[in-house]
């Protein structure tokens, strides 16, 4: 193993580092979500979800590739691996903030389109009789239907 002040090998700091760029990028964005989400502005976060997505994609597939064979964190010398660490740790409390937001946001989505239908149903005419052909005189022939979900 290196010393701590090693350089390590260029070609895995490289790779290292590409990584923090990444991972840094990419917390920044899901801060920037997580805030327009806070915000109640939740269309601010459609210009960007492309843009996440992608660099979500790379992670994921970065992360697998050095799951498999990590001897490239090995080579990368100790301030690089650290500073990895330091990154991924962030990106962590960002997802996790992230997930809080989404979360109560859906909540407050799925009241709402439940308070919505039940007015909507309890506003409806009643039937107040039927005809000589067994016809409903008065109602709405346009049915509500929810899942438990939205």
């Amino acid at each position: 193993m290196s010393a701590p002040d090693a350089p390590g090998d260029a070609a895995a700091n490289e790779r290292v580092e590409q990584l923090i760029v990444l991972t840094d990028r990419l917390t920044a964005m899901i801060r920037q979500e997580t805030a327009a989400f806070e915000a109640r502005r939740p269309q601010d976060v459609a210009a960007t979800v492309g843009e996440t997505a992608r660099l979500a994609n790379i992670y994921r597939l970065e992360s697998a590739r050095l799951k498999q064979d990590s001897s490239v964190l090995r080579a990368a010398a100790d301030g690089r691996r650290k500073a990895l660490v330091i990154a991924t740790r962030a990106f962590d409390s960002a997802l996790t903030r992230h997930g809080q937001v989404l979360e109560a946001a859906r909540t407050i989505t799925e009241g709402l389109v439940h308070a919505i239908a039940k007015e909507v149903v309890a506003n409806r005419a009643k039937p107040v009789g039927y005809t000589s052909r067994a016809r409903s005189t008065l109602g709405d022939s346009v049915a509500v239907t929810l899942n438990s979900r939205a």
